[in-house]
């Protein structure tokens, strides 16, 4: 099925670190925002890593000075599987890279990585660090780990 992204990037001229996934899954669709499946733990884990309870999703983006988007502006996609992913038209970053200080860009997960380095890295010359998935599909992964990974995020935001 072909999937369009449908609402804007998270970041403002503060933004010092860019997280990019690969495509909203069908609940972040629905809802309108990033990582909003339930038993996604991207927030859970940014809450740790960050210590701080997160009550606005966008605000405590903006204030720890993190920017969100996709890699994908649209793909043929099914249900909420990245490895079904083909016929990628990829976003343009320019606007958040033109606007925003953006010190590091992460992808969150393998497929998001893998459609960076294809269609971005060749545009922005910007390298990414690759972030595992938070997603449920990334079973391996406890939550633990994850918080351990990402507490990498610290490293390129000013206090």
């Amino acid at each position: 099925m072909k999937v369009y992204h449908e609402f804007p990037p998270v970041f403002d001229e503060n933004s010092e670190i860019l997280l990019l996934g690969s495509i909203p899954s069908v609940k972040s669709r629905e809802e309108g925002f990033y990582y909003m499946h339930p038993k996604n733990r991207f927030w859970k884990v940014l809450e740790s890593v960050f210590q701080e309870e997160i009550l606005d999703k966008k605000e405590f983006c903006l204030k720890h000075h993190i920017a969100l988007w996709d890699t994908c502006a649209s793909c043929e996609i099914r249900a909420s599987s990245d490895a079904s992913i083909k016929k990628i038209v990829p976003n343009d970053l320019s606007m958040i890279l033109k606007k925003a200080k953006i010190k590091q860009i992460f992808t969150t997960g393998k497929k998001a990585h893998e459609i960076y380095q294809k269609y971005l890295y060749p545009i922005y010359k910007k390298e990414d660090i690759c972030l595992s998935s938070t997603s449920p599909a990334n079973a391996k992964k406890s939550l633990e780990d994850l918080i351990q990974e990402y507490k990498v995020l610290l490293n390129y935001i000013k206090k």
